[in-house]
């Protein structure tokens, strides 16, 4: 009987079950479309596509200074001069754009670059070695130094803020050091190591006059958006910018990629020393002072997110550009330096806030 009874049961409580399904609502949910307004369209847009805002943010430069300026700032001397005096700056921001997209920063990195321009200079001029083994030298000690950074940072779990900070003191002290807080001169560099001042040299095309480091510049930001964009090294990058902790969940070194973002950036600092020799026409130990406020200026304003993992490395070279075209406008409509200083100051202003606008559609 017992056996019997239990098969019975379970049909029925089958049954009961069956019957409660088939009188329940079988609607599929829906959710109501809501139609966006066109700042919120603007909004998710300027998310995608970040290196928008600072090419918006030049047009409309270009255009106002144009029209208040008139043929002096269109004419091909201004607008070569102007790439011409953004060249090391946008060097310098390309090396801060590797930092900040680890959601890091580099105060270091005018320190670094005046530093091996010194020991070039030295090795090249006062040591006689050859010219391009002292460039050489100075290859190898800015991504030393970069990669001392980055050590720092990940070994000892310092903040890049404050292990950047006393990384500038120390290459800053070296830097008087060496060179004695004595200037190397053009005369000299041109008898001993003309080679330095290579960077510094003007080609011409379609009527403007273009140096060297100009190109170099470019071809910096070519080679590093390549390798943010096509290589798994970028995307790691990346990613730790974006969220380390999720970042080693997921398998990547981020150790050894935070030390190599500040060996490469220290390597393009390297590259900025060589460039800024022909620059400047001599070896200033106190030269490009404020690089590391102007370098982060040029990356905040190019779009790069102070946060990390998000922005372009192009933003900081039009970012850098925008610079260049403020100073310049200003200056051709005769507007004091004092108050070009100001109009940057609430340039950088702007910029963050609008890249605080944009993060709220990831929210």
């Amino acid at each position: 009987m017992t056996t019997t009874d239990q098969p019975s049961a379970a049909v029925r409580s089958r049954q009961s079950f069956e019957e409660t399904l088939e009188a329940s609502d079988r609607r599929v949910a829906e959710f109501e479309a809501r139609n966006q307004t066109v700042i919120e369209r603007l909004q998710h847009f300027l998310h995608g596509n970040p290196t928008m805002v600072p090419v918006i943010v030049l047009l409309v430069s270009v255009i106002a200074f144009g029209f208040v300026a008139g043929d002096r700032f269109f004419s091909a001397f201004n607008l070569s001069l102007i790439m011409q005096q953004v060249s090391i700056i946008g060097i310098l921001a390309a090396a801060q754009s590797l930092v900040i997209l680890t959601a890091g920063i580099d105060l270091s990195v005018a320190a670094i670059m005046v530093l091996m321009s010194v020991i070039m200079g030295n090795l090249a001029v006062s040591m006689g070695v050859p010219a391009p083994i002292a460039i050489l030298v100075g290859f190898v000690g800015g991504t030393a130094a970069g990669a001392m950074n980055g050590l720092l940072v990940t070994r000892l779990k310092l903040p890049p803020f404050i292990t950047t900070l006393g990384t500038w003191n120390i290459f800053f002290a070296l830097n008087l050091w060496l060179s004695g807080a004595q200037s190397i001169r053009s005369q000299d560099i041109d008898a001993e190591a003309p080679i330095l001042k290579l960077f510094g040299q003007n080609f011409g095309m379609f009527g403007a006059q273009f140096s060297y480091g100009s190109v170099l510049m470019v071809l910096i930001f070519a080679a590093l958006w390549y390798m943010l964009n096509r290589t798994a090294w970028g995307r790691h990058v990346y990613a730790v910018g974006d969220d380390r902790e999720a970042a080693d969940l997921a398998g990547i070194r981020t150790n050894r990629i935070l030390v190599s973002v500040y060996a490469l950036a220290g390597l393009v600092c390297a590259l900025g020393a060589w460039a800024s020799i022909g620059r400047v026409g001599s070896v200033s130990p106190q030269s490009f002072y404020e690089g590391n406020l102007q370098s982060i200026t040029a990356v905040v304003i190019g779009g790069i997110s102070l946060f990390g993992g998000r922005g372009s490395i192009m933003g900081p070279l039009i970012g850098a550009l925008i610079v260049g075209v403020f100073q310049s406008g200003l200056r051709l409509v005769g507007v004091d330096v004092l108050w070009q200083v100001f109009a940057i100051g609430w340039l950088i202003i702007i910029a963050v806030a609008i890249d605080q606008w944009i993060r709220k559609v990831s929210a």
